[in-house]
Order: structure tokens, then C-alpha cells, then sequence
């Protein structure tokens, strides 16, 4: 028998429509089912249909997901009046696809972390009474986590006992222009660093209550797990050594299952604990685990059952 997946931490959809056609930057074509963001066309359109989701959901043995808005309409050039009313329309339509699927889906509500003082006032509006969940990007160049401006936002997360989905935007970085590597070396990266600032800033240690889901198995984080815990250790320059050591903050985070090798994902295990492993999909992009009882095969009954059940249960209380 197929296992139940009770929960599925990373998938994603795009709440198009009328709204979205007027913002500047932003063309919606619903004939052609063509939307356009800042000049790049998004390809994959079954990131416009929740019943495509749900088709998916049922198909695989998924009994919830959690809803995020990806990267594409991330646009973290925008400046903090543009970004709350794009913020605005994302969230409002998140709740709308999951207010019309209650059983089914619920928002993790987007922050704009670019703007921390309007993330900080969407998290206190956001809170809901069957939780406080949110998505975050990880950044952009010269945007730094441990940042003191992003103090208050860490604050109010606690205060909620906030879930946050963590994901990776596309880099700047040229040399990363060939090969898809953007996806495929930028994405892991910036998880990496995202997590080590806030590993060696003290973060979740100063705020327990917040439960940070990394992306994509924490990207690059479990390879160099080793060497964070060996120049804390060493007291290499730059690192407070009052904080706690890298190999305890780790296990405060959780992450996904999108590893694609069953040896990466034992060494993520090894790394976050296991218990903090979930299973996220990264629907519907091809390069997530969308056929999950294929692509996890390899891990034994009880691993499958602690990713698909166990765990997301604790997460979802």
C-alpha cells in the first residue's frame, strides 16, 4: 500500500487574475494564460491552477500542503511602497486559493525580507488562529540575516512561534549565467549563506520559538557543516564564540527532503537530526520531488514514515 504523505512543507502557486494584470511591471494574458514579471515570462503554468495542485495532491497520497509564492515573484527590487502592495496582492491571493480548499491547503504568507519593517507588520497581521506560517527569501547581495535592522522581525517571529519557509532567489552572479547553474549551484548556495549568518549571529538561539525550514535539504549546508563547528572551534576571526557552536544551532532548523540522492539526504540527517527532516515538493518544478514514492524508494518504511507523517505532524502541532 502506498504511504499517506500527511503534509507537504514546499509547494508552490501563483495567485493570478485581474489584480495582478494592473501592477506596474507585471502583465497577465488569461487567455493565453501568460504572466509576465519585470520582463522574465514564467513557463510553468500549472503555478496558476490550485486544481492542478490538488489533481497532484490526491494522485501522489497528499493530504495537505502548505501554499508559498515562488521565486519568480519574489522581485526584490522593489522599494517598500511597491513592495506592500505586491506583498498585499500575493497574500491576499494565497488566502483566497486556501480559503477555497480548507481542508486541503493554507498559505504560508510571503515577507518581503528586503523591507524587514513591513515583513515585521505582516507577520503581526498574519497571525491566524490556526497558526503563524510564512515564506522568506533568503536575500540578495549585500542583504545580510544577522543584520541588526532585521532584529525586530526575529522578534515578533518568536513572539508567534512562527514557521518560516526559507527559499532561495536567483542570484547575480554572471559566472552562474551557463548550465542553469542558478538553479543549480546558486540556489543551494544561498541557502548556505542565509543559514550561517544566522547560525553565527545567534539567531534562533536567541529565539527558540521560531522554526525555520530550509529549502532543497539546506542546500549546501550539510557539506560544510563540518568546517562552520571547526572555525568556531579555532576562534577563526569575525567568530563570537559566545554563541552557540554551529553543530547545536543546526539542529534548530528543519529542513525538506529535496536532496535527489538518498546519501545526501542521510548526511542532512546527520546534520539537522532525524526528526528534522519533512517532506517538501517543490511543485510543480521538475526539479523537486514530485513523484515522491519513486524518487524515496530507497529510504527504509520507517524514514518514509517519519518524513511523510511523523514529523510534519509535530510541525503542524
Amino acid at each position: 500500500m502506498t504511504q499517506r504523505i500527511a503534509l507537504d512543507v514546499h509547494a508552490h502557486l501563483i495567485p493570478v487574475g485581474a489584480p495582478l494584470a494592473s501592477v506596474p511591471g507585471v502583465s497577465w494574458d488569461a487567455a493565453a494564460e501568460k504572466l509576465v514579471i519585470d520582463g522574465h515570462p514564467i513557463g510553468i503554468k500549472a503555478l496558476f491552477h490550485p486544481e492542478a495542485l490538488i489533481a497532484w495532491m490526491d494522485e501522489q497520497h497528499v493530504e495537505r500542503a502548505w501554499i508559498s509564492a515562488p521565486p519568480p515573484t519574489y522581485r526584490p527590487g522593489l522599494d517598500a511602497v511597491q513592495a506592500e502592495a505586491w506583498t498585499q496582492l500575493l497574500n491576499d491571493g494565497l488566502a483566497a486559493i486556501a480559503a477555497a480548499h480548507p481542508d486541503r491547503l493554507a498559505p504560508l504568507y510571503h515577507l518581503p525580507v528586503a523591507h524587514p519593517a513591513l515583513a515585521t507588520r505582516i507577520v503581526r497581521e498574519r497571525v491566524t488562529a490556526t497558526g503563524a506560517r510564512f515564506s522568506m527569501p533568503t536575500g540578495e547581495p549585500g542583504l545580510m540575516l544577522s543584520d541588526a535592522s532585521h532584529a525586530p522581525l526575529w522578534q515578533a517571529l518568536d513572539d508567534v512561534s512562527a514557521f518560516v519557509f526559507l527559499h532561495p532567489g536567483e542570484g547575480c552572479d554572471g559566472r552562474l549565467d551557463p548550465f542553469y547553474l542558478h538553479n543549480l549551484l546558486g540556489n543551494p548556495s544561498e541557502t548556505a549563506v542565509a543559514a550561517g549568518h544566522l547560525v553565527f549571529a545567534g539567531v534562533l538561539e536567541r529565539h527558540p520559538r521560531i522554526t525555520i525550514c530550509l529549502a532543497h535539504a539546506g542546500g549546501t549546508v550539510p557539506a560544510v557543516a563540518g568546517r562552520w563547528q571547526r572555525g568556531f572551534g579555532t576562534g577563526r576571526p569575525g567568530v563570537d564564540t559566545q554563541v552557540e557552536p554551529p553543530a547545536k544551532a543546526l539542529r534548530r532548523f528543519c529542513v525538506d527532503c529535496i536532496a535527489h540522492d538518498d546519501t545526501l539526504l542521510d548526511l542532512a540527517t546527520s546534520v539537522f537530526g532525524e526528526e528534522r527532516i519533512v517532506f517538501g515538493s517543490d511543485w510543480p518544478f521538475p526539479m523537486g520531488v514530485i513523484k515522491p514514492h519513486e524518487q524515496l524508494a530507497g529510504l527504509s518504511e520507517s524514514r518514509r514514515r517519519a518524513i511523510f507523517c511523523d514529523n510534519p505532524a509535530k510541525l503542524a502541532g
